[in-house]
């Protein structure tokens, strides 16, 4: 384990936020550290590189297989499912010529197969060999390749390459903030765009369950952002968020995991009442559960 003192955003002292527990793996505490004035939370202490992979190694991590055993599984696949064709119509209207795709975080490779049958040249990137495993069994094709990181990747592509790079639920699990925005932006067309999708810790399900809002998900989750913090990240490399879309079935499956997180039991009832008092005042602060960032190179 170890501490980061200084935010990566505004190089300003961190400062204790809230603590924190895994209820996945470890079932160990951990404290989210404040950077106020980017508004960014940062998890403390974190695990080491080579420590981070045994914090995914359960069943339970549902991104990593196509289970469909109980309520939250087939609840996190609907979800999934419902959200592919959505996700492909929104990079569709990004690009109208040729259309290069890399997925960061491609998990079980839905969104890399529903976008390789609607004409897109894909690539993906996905660390857990497991998932990668059945991705490359869904695609069935030789053109499409996935990679176990981005490293392995940049050794064999050239830069400016892709119209779109994804990053779906990704960019809080990723050690190397800056150095690995960089790479993605030399792999990115001069006009290419990058799509962002995280949680937003300044929701109101984040703020009614606290240190039990699943998507906090210490210590596989290292940041927590807000708008702010992702303009201003991405604004260090000269990028521009473009436009800002909600997410809004998240807040119904994380009230359903933060509730059993807090009470032992799932309460469907109580946790999708949150998820929809979540998205009816995010109508007014636009703070849903998880937003879509569109980034834009250049």
């Amino acid at each position: 384990m170890k501490e980061l003192r200084t935010s990566p955003i505004s190089n300003t002292e961190l400062k204790p936020f809230l603590s924190c527990k895994d209820y996945t793996v470890s079932y160990k505490k951990f404290t989210l550290l404040i950077d106020e004035e980017a508004a960014l939370l940062v998890t403390s202490p974190r695990p080491k590189d080579d420590e981070l992979a045994s914090y995914y190694d359960s069943e339970d991590y549902i991104s990593h297989t196509d289970a469909k055993k109980t309520f939250i599984d087939k609840l996190y696949q609907w979800v999934k499912h419902y959200s592919l064709k959505k996700k492909l119509k929104l990079i569709n209207s990004l690009v109208t010529n040729q259309k290069s795709l890399l997925d960061v975080g491609a998990g079980t490779g839905d969104f890399l197969s529903i976008c390789n049958t609607g004409g897109w040249q894909v690539t993906g990137i996905e660390p857990n060999e497991k998932a990668r495993n059945i991705a490359i069994d869904k695609l069935h094709v030789s053109t499409a390749v996935i990679y176990k990181n981005i490293e392995e990747l940049t050794q064999n592509a050239t830069p400016n390459t892709y119209d779109v790079i994804s990053l779906w639920h990704v960019l809080e699990h990723i050690p190397n903030l800056t150095a690995y925005i960089t790479n993605l932006k030399k792999l990115l067309k001069p006009q290419g765009t990058l799509i962002v999708a995280v949680p937003n810790y300044k929701s109101y399900d984040a703020a009614y369950y606290k240190e039990y809002w699943a998507a906090y998900d210490v210590p596989r989750h290292l940041w927590h952002f807000s708008r702010k913090a992702i303009k201003k990240l991405f604004q260090q490399q000269n990028m521009k968020v473009a436009k800002i879309v909600p997410m809004k079935f998240d807040s119904f499956y994380v009230s359903v995991l933060s509730e059993k997180y807090k009470t032992g039991s799932s309460n469907y009832f109580r946790a999708f009442y949150i998820g929809w008092r979540s998205n009816i005042k995010a109508m007014a602060n636009k703070e849903y559960s998880s937003l879509i960032y569109i980034i834009k190179n250049g």
